[in-house]
């Protein structure tokens, strides 16, 4: 059996013991949660969960500027990656030496189910993906059950300040709240991660988050934000519950559905 990853090209199931390096986080703490802990031999110094299995991988640079020599004694015989996260020309710069490059892009929360199945297939950890699947759809199923019981609101959800960015409608991140019942501001836009007038759309949202990352929004962001946008309400959200795909994603579901809960509450 094969499996194609996000460019279509196709992966078997691997026969001998792999190498795999990380270049994407949520991609680390996924393979950790299939059971693939031991066989992780590289990872991005982004790469940070589970905390205590991780910090025994060697760390490799960024996402962005990873160290590529560092790679290739490695000698991995998986390097997995992603779209958004990795930049093109040095994921391709791995294709001399690397024997299979994994590239992922999930664009949706239930695309995870596909990345479940498709690296537990590939690494043999098929039991540990039917698994994660079934943990997923619970998730899934008690969010849209909650959602589906309230009026959709708009919402504004920012990723960066000076300038002020936002999230396109085709990105995870909103499809992700899409799932809770909140449609991201704005409504149609060119580029993913828009730059954006935000007293404007602020005017047009009935919540504005502040995500956690990549801009670390913190408390005295949310003060000042508060005050600068009189009548608006505020929020601080957790980047990694809504961004992070993989596993994390059924963690990410279960707690939109107590943030929506509790914003229905007041």
């Amino acid at each position: 059996m094969q499996w194609s990853d996000a460019l279509g090209k196709p992966h078997a199931r691997f026969p001998g013991i792999p190498r795999i390096v990380s270049l994407v986080p949520s991609l680390t703490e996924l393979l950790v949660d299939l059971g693939l802990s031991k066989r992780l031999v590289g990872r991005t110094g982004f790469c940070i969960h589970p905390r205590q299995v991780v910090r025994r991988v060697p760390k490799l640079g960024g996402t962005k500027g990873f160290d590529i020599d560092k790679l290739r004694v490695l000698q991995p015989t998986h390097v997995l990656v992603n779209i958004d996260e990795n930049r093109r020309e040095e994921v391709e710069a791995l294709s001399g030496f690397v024997p299979h490059l994994i590239v992922t892009h999930p664009l949706a929360a239930r695309d995870n189910l596909e990345l479940y199945r498709m690296l537990g297939g590939i690494f043999g950890r098929e039991k540990e993906a039917d698994a994660l699947c079934a943990d997923f759809e619970h998730a899934w199923a008690a969010l849209g059950a909650l959602a589906n019981g309230l009026t959709r609101q708009r919402v504004l959800y920012l990723i960066w300040r000076e300038p002020w960015l936002s999230v396109a409608r085709n990105t995870y991140i909103s499809r992700m709240l899409a799932a809770a019942g909140w449609d991201t501001l704005p409504l149609a836009s060119l580029v993913r991660y828009p730059e954006i007038d935000l007293p404007e759309l602020a005017r047009e949202a009935e919540i504005v988050f502040l995500s956690s990352e990549p801009y670390p929004f913190r408390a005295k962001h949310l003060h000042s934000l508060t005050e600068y946008l009189p009548g608006t309400r505020v929020a601080l959200i957790d980047g990694e519950m809504i961004s992070w795909y993989g596993s994390r994603a059924i963690r990410g579901l279960a707690y939109l559905r107590e943030l929506r809960a509790s914003f229905a509450e007041h």
